[in-house]
């Protein structure tokens, strides 16, 4: 399987599928949340899908109904008005890393297998994980490796990759994991999780892809209209709680002429909702997703 959907019923349930209604998934990835939101769309339903990875179009739905966008989420607004579509009843976004991006040794997204240090999601692009490594200043990879990843000892990781790419470059997972054993503290998975985490989010700009995208959904949705997304890493999770509670990523609190504060969204659910025993149990890569979703208030 390319990618078993992650809190499936939850998120289903959560966008209260019209059978007319038109909606987004923002990360159609192996197309399992696609499809279970294409079953329950009639003969007037559409769905739009986004996703940057030229693998996912090996899973592409074959329906006139199905409008599928080669190109990353922060460009939904603009691919939407280029389909003639000017708001939606809906818009899903997973935010994880598929199965199949970390089970592909020659992707570079994990430390279990040797292989160019790549981790981009659309290979299209130009920066790679090595080209972080390579030209970065320490300051700048303390930043990401603090930031993206909460790698606690990221100062001295960070001086210990400029010392060492003076030397020799670091073009590989096997050339990173030589140079940060010594470095490692408490548990080495958890902690090469971290370090490979932080990198992906840098390479892919996946902060400033998220930003843009959670804005432009205020345009995108109707009235009434649901935003669903799982998170999973403590930033992301901020940034889609603080657009359902103040309007932006942010969280300022910005008021009206009037003094009132504006809430563009109602939140459906309130906090969060994780997913159950069992399927962590049967994926263990969900047991840190966390959902959250929000209703358009009209403006």
């Amino acid at each position: 399987m390319y990618h078993l959907p992650v809190l499936a019923t939850e998120s289903i349930e959560a966008l209260a599928i019209k059978k007319d209604g038109v909606y987004v998934d923002a990360t159609f990835g192996g197309g399992g949340h696609s499809q279970l939101i294409f079953n329950e769309l009639g003969e007037k339903g559409r769905l739009h899908a986004f996703d940057q990875d030229d693998d996912s179009l090996r899973n592409l739905i074959d329906d006139e109904r199905f409008v599928f966008n080669h190109h990353n989420f922060r460009y939904l607004k603009q691919f939407l008005r280029l389909h003639g579509v000017k708001q939606v009843d809906g818009i899903l976004a997973d935010l994880g890393v598929s199965s199949h991006q970390l089970d592909e040794p020659e992707r570079g997204f994990s430390y279990r297998f040797d292989a160019d240090l790549d981790m981009r999601m659309n290979r299209q692009d130009e920066r790679k994980a090595s080209d972080v490594l390579k030209s970065y200043s320490v300051e700048e990879l303390q930043r990401v490796f603090s930031e993206y990843g909460e790698v606690r000892n990221s100062r001295s990781l960070a001086q210990k990759i400029v010392q060492e790419r003076a030397v020799k470059p670091i073009r590989t997972i096997g050339d990173l994991l030589a140079m940060t054993g010594p470095l490692v503290r408490g548990h080495k998975g958890r902690y090469l999780a971290q370090v490979f985490q932080a990198l992906r989010m840098e390479v892919n700009d996946e902060v400033g892809a998220l930003k843009t995208f959670l804005e432009s959904t205020l345009e995108v949705l109707k009235p009434g209209g649901r935003l669903v997304v799982i998170s999973y890493h403590s930033i992301e999770d901020r940034m889609v709680k603080n657009l359902l509670k103040t309007g932006n990523t942010e969280g300022k609190i910005e008021q009206d002429f009037y003094g009132n504060i504006e809430r563009p969204f109602a939140q459906y659910i309130k906090g969060v909702t994780a997913p159950s025993e069992e399927e962590t149990a049967s994926n263990p890569r969900a047991r840190s997703a966390k959902m959250r979703v929000g209703i358009r208030v009209e403006n």
